[in-house]
């Protein structure tokens, strides 16, 4: 049986709260100005994200082991393609930077659970949400208009992945009339939990991560369905408004969009 994977990803406040804390201060340093050099970077964290996530599934399992999870011929051909695919964006996207006299990123040291089949086709599946919504996010801000068509392009590709990969799932491959652009933190805060370290000498980017929230099974219904109140903490920070009294809101930040409270 072919599982899915849903993953509440982040939590936005009305008001500032503390960072997160975690390991991943190579790359959530703010960079002075947003440039297309930047977006490069941004797009090629991303592209190096999948581009390693594909080459260790392909690594670990084989076509018979997709076969057995429910995945029959062509997929595992599919997935081949896909993986070539990122490949391609990372050295196009590294080659590009190069020649605007950038330095590209490296890849980064990442943790991907590859328990199984179907769990690795469940994070594919969040991945490549996330570089449609990552690309479609940064479209406007990108002023070289080569740029701007070369990011058009890869987009279209990465849908097409997602699509692909959904309807393997068993979930609808198309699933709304319009993508959901997404900002860098919000994908930043998608993405970071797959983020180990970076190496230190990678260009820092204006990128983190919103704090991440606590669900305790002990103090929540054991069924959760649309509609249910749930209880949520907030570990090793406070989250309060800037005035001290004004309510706080949430917002869930995931592949096909934010869900507010």
């Amino acid at each position: 049986m072919k599982s899915t994977l849903f993953s509440v990803a982040a939590f936005a406040a009305t008001a500032a709260a503390a960072p997160a804390k975690n390991n991943l201060l190579a790359i959530r340093q703010a960079a002075p100005a947003i440039t297309d050099a930047t977006i490069l970077n941004y797009a090629l964290t991303l592209e190096h994200l999948e581009d390693k996530f594909y080459r260790d599934v392909l690594e670990k399992f084989d076509e018979g082991a997709f076969e057995a999870a429910g995945f029959p011929a062509p997929f595992y051909a599919n997935l081949k393609t896909v993986s070539k695919d990122e490949s391609t964006h990372v050295s196009f996207l590294t080659a590009a930077l190069k020649a605007a006299g950038a330095t590209p990123v490296q890849e980064c040291t990442y943790n991907f659970d590859l328990s199984s089949v179907n769990m690795s086709i469940a994070t594919a599946s969040v991945l490549e949400g996330v570089g449609v919504s990552a690309y479609l996010g940064a479209a406007a801000d990108i002023m070289s208009k080569n740029y701007l068509t070369a990011a058009g392009s890869i987009l279209t590709v990465e849908s097409r992945h997602s699509a692909y990969i959904r309807n393997a799932l068993a979930e609808v491959p198309f699933a709304s009339p319009f993508d959901v652009p997404l900002d860098y933190n919000e994908v930043y805060t998608l993405a970071a939990p797959f983020i180990k370290s970076c190496p230190p000498e990678n260009p820092p980017l204006p990128v983190k991560a919103f704090p991440t929230l606590s669900f305790d099974p002990a103090k929540n219904p054991k069924t959760v369905t649309a509609g249910t109140k749930i209880t949520l903490s907030t570990p090793d920070y406070t989250v309060k408004a800037a005035d001290g009294k004004s309510q706080i809101y949430a917002a869930f930040i995931t592949v096909t969009g934010r869900v507010f409270t």
